[in-house]
């Protein structure tokens, strides 16, 4: 959703890092080219008035002009003002569940935006937090509503309200917080009728059900990609509800980001959740600081490292460990991190959370980076039997023609899995030597300080609290060399060769 906002910013950037010293003239001029970046996508006026305002105040200061690398001083700064656009760091996030079960969530917005399907995702989340959940639709217009809010529940694994055909949607409020009251659920959701527009009726009957329910949290459901039309929505809606957060769905589109960027300032509501799929799970828990860290193409180390924690299986993950300590990988341990993978959001989600991979994108283009590669190098390892996975070197013409056309690619890619897999395979023996220096090694450069890339890490960490540190030149050019040893990047793992057997050397993946 920010990929084009996040480009501008760069480019602006970028031309900043060139210069030594900044005067006013480079300060304003970059700060022109912020501004008409944030109009572009789509933020609103006001909102951008008062970013470029203070955000002017502090980079016109002593402080900046005078500092060593003043180039940082301003993206720094840049930073702090989308974080306080966004919402700011101190802003509780998460749900207000209610010390007295049942916790009511009303879940209100127009039809179209995602509601039921957010009302669906919202439960699942809860229920891997062992709530017990009961989930029930008011939505008694729109043909076929209550049903598939009972299928979605299915998927969820929560309990849906049994339909009682024409009773009104106040009626069906109460028989909902009276079975969650006898049955002990611990949050009952309630997914409200939506609209296509604006209109009284919807608006009396959600004020009516909020009075019968009194919510712990109303959640405003809006679309991003309706841009400003969202921002108009909340702002409605608040005047007639007690909303107490919004909820942006499809944010994994191609809208401008400015809905996200204009909503919490415009309306003071904190944004709690973003929508990033149509997948069940799609439900992503709102951070300000690291939202502004992607905006600004510093990626999103905590949600990976999260996404790591819970789709990863651990006992695989160590056994997998052992066999690569003793210098094995086989096709099949290729095609587990593969899974591993589209498990963690596929090639394109891992992607948009790793620094840097913004300035790169046209590179990762040409190499065919892709999730669709992704699937047709588990479709080439699948047609191969067992015998084979072990031991791809009895691979003959012949079958791999027959595991080309089995898994519907040519013969060309069959063969290069196979030189990407020899190559990982290579690696690893060489990393084994020694009782395993290799692996201690590059644990080393990926959780050490200095200019390795655990340092990377660490300033995403310190992105909070107006600490934020970019790298030098002179570290950027040290964690390329660390990648490029050897000629060209050799790192375990499914990312390692894919494309076509690793970067040529002298690619530094951290500049443009």
């Amino acid at each position: 959703m920010f990929d084009a906002l996040t480009d501008r910013l760069s480019s602006v950037f970028d031309r900043l890092g060139g210069k030594g010293v900044l005067s006013e003239k480079d300060v304003d001029e970059a700060l022109r080219e912020v501004r008409v970046a944030l109009l572009e996508a789509d933020v609103a006026l006001p909102v951008v008035r008062d970013f470029i305002a203070k955000a002017k105040e502090q980079a016109t200061g002593e402080a900046v002009i005078r500092s060593v690398r003043p180039a940082d001083q301003v993206v720094k700064i840049t930073y702090d003002g989308l974080v306080e656009m966004l919402g700011g760091e101190g802003e509780p996030v998460g749900l207000n569940l209610s010390l007295n079960p049942p916790t009511v969530i009303l879940m209100a917005g127009l039809q179209g935006s995602g509601k039921t399907t957010t009302a669906a995702k919202l439960a699942l989340r809860l229920g891997k937090e062992r709530k017990k959940v009961l989930l029930a639709s008011l939505d008694t217009r729109r043909p076929a509503a209550m049903e598939q809010l009972a299928t979605l529940a299915v998927q969820a694994g929560v309990e849906s309200l049994p339909i009682v055909a024409g009773q009104a949607a106040p009626d069906i409020a109460r028989r909902a917080l009276s079975s969650a009251k006898l049955q002990g659920y611990d949050v009952v959701i309630l997914d409200t009728a939506g609209r296509t527009t604006l209109d009284e009726a919807m608006m009396s009957e959600a004020a009516e059900i909020a009075r019968i329910a009194n919510p712990s949290e109303t959640l405003l459901v809006a679309d991003a990609l309706t841009g400003q039309d969202a921002v108009r929505t909340a702002k409605a809606f608040h005047e007639r509800l007690p909303l107490t957060g919004l909820i942006l769905t499809r944010a994994d589109g191609d809208g401008r980001g400015g809905a996200a960027l204009s909503m919490r300032a415009v309306t003071g509501l904190p944004i709690k959740f973003l929508g990033v799929s149509e997948k069940i799970d799609g439900l992503e828990a709102f951070d300000a600081a690291r939202v502004a860290g992607r905006i600004l193409g510093q990626g999103d180390i905590v949600a990976l490292v999260e996404k790591a924690t819970e789709e990863l299986d651990v006992a695989k993950a160590e056994a997998m460990a052992k066999r690569l300590a003793k210098g094995q990988f086989d096709l099949d341990m290729m095609a587990e991190q593969l899974q591993q993978m589209k498990r963690m959001g596929g090639m394109e989600g891992l992607m948009g959370m790793l620094p840097g991979v913004q300035k790169i994108k046209k590179q990762i283009a040409e190499a065919n980076i892709s999730d669709k590669m992704v699937d047709r190098q588990a479709a080439i390892i699948g047609s191969m039997t067992k015998l084979e996975r072990k031991k791809p070197d009895v691979l003959a013409a012949s079958r791999k023609r027959r595991i080309a056309a089995g898994a519907g690619v040519d013969v060309a890619e069959v063969n290069r899995l196979l030189k990407q897999h020899r190559q990982m395979a290579d690696a690893f023996k060489m990393m084994s030597k020694g009782g395993g220096r290799g692996f201690a090694q590059m644990a080393q450069m990926l959780g050490g300080g200095g200019g390795g890339m655990g340092g990377g890490v660490d300033r995403l960490k310190s992105l909070g609290g107006g600490k934020m540190q970019m790298p030098s030149e002179q570290e950027i050019e040290e964690m390329a060399a660390k990648l490029q040893q050897g000629g060209g990047p050799k790192l375990p793992g499914p990312l390692s060769g894919l494309g076509g057997g690793g970067l040529p050397p002298g690619f530094n993946p951290f500049k443009k």
